[in-house]
């Protein structure tokens, strides 16, 4: 199935079917990504992506103070200031050992898609493992159409640049990887 951002009842859409836990590519503010929520469809989307277990996916949340829920580490104001947008932060999780990357995107509509589900949702690159990062709509479709549950289209991405991402620890911050939004070192400090 496939459906257009802009229709009206697109975000209803998205979340009833992601609350069925279905598996659905969605626009976000940088690259296209699966989305579904969280732990309920973590082997789907592995399965359609053919992602190993050893990399996680980004967990996005529709406000930033929604990271509180998932750790207790104080995220430096600097980097707080930087939600929503394209910044990935990974912290340790709440009363575990485990670490979780976590975004708030800067695109209000897939916000009011994770917050009308009432919980956070995955996001990871539309791509086979190993393969580039699909951005045309078209190639999409074709390629993943018979493997996810909803295709939403906003036409073609104009780049694929994924988002930064920071590690915070108790030790500091460090850039894991630059994306669309260029952090200097010097904010880490």
């Amino acid at each position: 199935m496939k459906i257009v951002k802009k229709d009206s009842n697109a975000v209803d859409i998205c979340a009833k079917m992601l609350l069925e836990e279905r598996v659905m590519i969605l626009p976000t503010d940088t690259v296209y990504g699966f989305s579904g929520i969280i732990i309920k469809t973590e082997e789907k989307i592995r399965k359609i992506k053919g992602r190993g277990e050893d990399k996680p996916f980004i967990v996005l949340i529709a406000n930033p103070h929604d990271i509180f829920s998932i750790t207790d580490i104080t995220i430096p104001e600097a980097l707080f200031s930087l939600w929503p947008g394209p910044l990935t932060i990974i912290v340790p999780e709440k009363n575990t050992q485990k670490t979780v990357a976590v975004r708030c995107p800067g695109d209000q509509w897939l916000r009011s898609i994770i917050s009308k589900c009432g919980t956070p949702i995955y996001s990871t690159s539309v791509n086979r493992s190993g393969c580039p990062v699909l951005g045309n709509i078209k190639d999409i479709i074709d390629e993943f159409s018979n493997d996810v549950d909803l295709i939403v289209d906003d036409g073609n991405s104009t780049s694929l640049t994924a988002s930064t991402i920071i590690l915070l620890s108790q030790k500091g911050a460090s850039i894991i990887r630059q994306g669309s939004l260029i952090i200097p070192e010097e904010v880490l400090k």
